[in-house]
């Protein structure tokens, strides 16, 4: 009988330990997740949204008419030119984890490796994702809108009087030596440099708008001031434009920002409530700083507000809560009033559309206060125990950025202006871009 029993429970377990193992093997197996893939979807439409037609109508609003084709222009052959390059080895020496190892710092705890290059081994079946839960095709695409808008953040700075062939060399060299190394370093996993640091940068305070913002500054300064600038008036010629241009950025962040979760959660759902009510700070300060100072509240002003607003809480927006969102908006929107309309006038640089007064001053603004609201003890949701001491990280984090950009921007420039030339002739520059480098106007009345 005891034999028997034995004999049918052994029966019995080679039937179903097979169907347990291969239940093992489903449950350990990556699975797709269409809400996580249906909002990645979403959210990557969002943040293309935001350069074109976002960007180009806000920064085509800005410049004077003659120059309004030029600027739209710039924004579209950025986007075109990114994009292959993204394929090609752009996401893989951003991405590609190949020889890192958290705590270890060695040449690709600066840049990432050419295993990805042309996006090789990504097909159909890839997952990937916090929990692998959605395409890699779609992750590819999510991060190359980061690469696209980036630098065409920078345009705003140089506006009206660079060549559009230097810019596309500029912007391409640029991609490759600053913002796919800054990415690495900043998101490329453990081993890479700042992220061993532990620098908070949830959607891209550091990668995308310091790191625009610095480029963008030290670009005006290396070409110099708009023909006639400060003396000749240069108001914006069409604000309708720049207004609708700054809400299609508004709606657009919820995709830069939410969509960082990587992921349809909690984190996302908190990630697109702050930054509504940072943006709505912002805008809120940076207008009635403008109204005190300067006696009325201008369009120009909230819509540059609502676009401060955005970047400050960038880094912030997957760590801190709704109280801290307030402060890092108002702060951001008073203090980039401040820069955007008074340091530059002092220190006299040609910042046209104001890329380093709102992203750069913006960024960093956002970056180190994210060292103190990330703490649980302020609402925050990061793993800050210590907010002095992640401040500081914030600060080096901060400062790496700042000096690598410049620096490797300012040889960029020189090089370029050496060999090929970067600004428009005075006579280019005074009929305008439009003509003068395509042969179009923008306005034919």
């Amino acid at each position: 009988m005891t034999l028997r029993k034995f004999a049918g429970l052994g029966a019995l377990l080679s039937v179903v330990m097979p169907g347990l193992a291969m239940a093992a093997d489903e449950v350990a197996a990556p699975v797709l997740n269409s809400g996580d893939t249906a909002w990645m979807l979403t959210a990557t439409a969002l943040v293309l949204f935001m350069t074109i037609p976002g960007l180009a109508l806000f920064y085509g609003g800005m410049v004077r008419s003659k120059n309004i084709l030029s600027v739209m222009m710039q924004c579209f052959a950025i986007t075109g030119l990114i994009s292959i390059l993204w394929v090609i080895y752009g996401y893989s020496i951003t991405f590609d984890t190949a020889g890192m190892e958290a705590g270890v710092v060695n040449y690709n705890s600066f840049i990432g490796g050419l295993g990805k290059a042309f996006l090789a081994g990504i097909t159909p079946a890839s997952i990937t994702g916090p929990a692998a839960l959605f395409p890699e095709a779609v992750f590819v695409t999510f991060q190359m809108t980061f690469a696209i808008i980036t630098p065409a953040l920078i345009v705003g700075a140089f506006a009206e009087r660079m060549k559009f062939s230097a810019m596309l060399v500029f912007m391409g060299v640029w991609f490759t030596l600053v913002y796919a190394p800054i990415a690495h370093m900043v998101w490329g996993g453990p081993g890479s440099l700042l992220g061993d640091w532990g620098v908070l940068d949830f959607a891209g305070g550091t990668v995308v708008h310091i790191n625009a913002g610095i480029a963008g500054l030290v670009a005006c300064i290396v070409l110099g001031k708009r023909k006639g600038y400060p003396t000749t008036p240069m108001a914006p010629h069409n604000l309708g434009y720049t207004l609708i241009g700054a809400a299609m950025l508004w709606i657009g962040w919820f995709g830069f920002n939410a969509g960082s979760a990587a992921a349809a959660n909690g984190t996302a759902g908190m990630a697109m409530l702050v930054t509504q009510i940072a943006t709505a700070a912002a805008a809120l300060g940076w207008m009635f700083a403008e109204w005190v100072t300067h006696g009325k509240p201008s369009a120009l002003g909230i819509a540059s507000g609502v676009v401060a607003g955005l970047v400050a809480i960038t880094p912030a927006a997957g760590t801190v809560g709704p109280m801290g969102s307030i402060v890092i908006g108002l702060s951001a929107g008073v203090i980039c009033f401040f820069c955007a309309t008074s340091l530059k006038r002092k220190l006299g640089y040609d910042d046209s559309l104001d890329a380093f007064g709102v992203h750069g001053i913006g960024g960093i603004v956002g970056a180190i206060l994210t060292g103190v609201f990330a703490a649980p003890a302020l609402g925050g949701f990061g793993a800050v125990t210590d907010i002095s001491a992640q401040v500081w990280i914030q600060f080096k984090g901060v400062a790496f950025t700042v000096i690598y950009t410049a620096i490797v921007t300012f040889i960029i420039l020189k090089v370029l202006d050496a060999v090929m030339g970067l600004r428009v002739a005075e006579e280019e520059e005074a009929v305008g871009l439009d003509l003068a480098q395509h042969n179009e106007r923008g306005y034919n009345l």
